[in-house]
């Protein structure tokens, strides 16, 4: 009789049986890990995706809103102070709007 014949003996069958468990239990936790990866990081992270992207969507069209209303005033004061100085003060606005961002931000970044 050869030695690939013979019935397993017991070393082999307890080998076999600790490889069987040593599976079993890395099945166990890679399924346990697989759940709280996804109930504790994957969920919440969609959540707060799907909230950054409403929140980016309700400023773009408050922008856009915005941008059409002041397009709206643009006209409408153009017509009754004349274009030229309506877009000679919008811009003197936004001049002087961007050097007191600009010096706010200055000031921030030297203390």
């Amino acid at each position: 009789m050869s030695e690939s014949d013979r019935p397993p003996g017991v070393y082999e069958q307890f080998v076999e049986a600790a490889a069987d468990l040593a599976q079993t239990a890395s099945d166990w936790l890679r399924q346990e890990a697989e759940t709280t990866v996804r109930e504790k990081l994957v969920l919440p992270l969609q959540r707060l995706g799907l909230t950054i992207v409403a929140a980016m969507t309700a400023v773009t069209l408050l922008l856009m809103s915005l941008a059409l209303i002041f397009v709206a005033l643009l006209l409408w004061l153009g017509d009754v102070f004349g274009y030229h100085v309506v877009l000679g003060v919008s811009g003197a606005v936004l001049l002087a709007g961007a050097a007191i961002g600009f010096t706010v931000m200055a000031r921030g970044i030297q203390r």
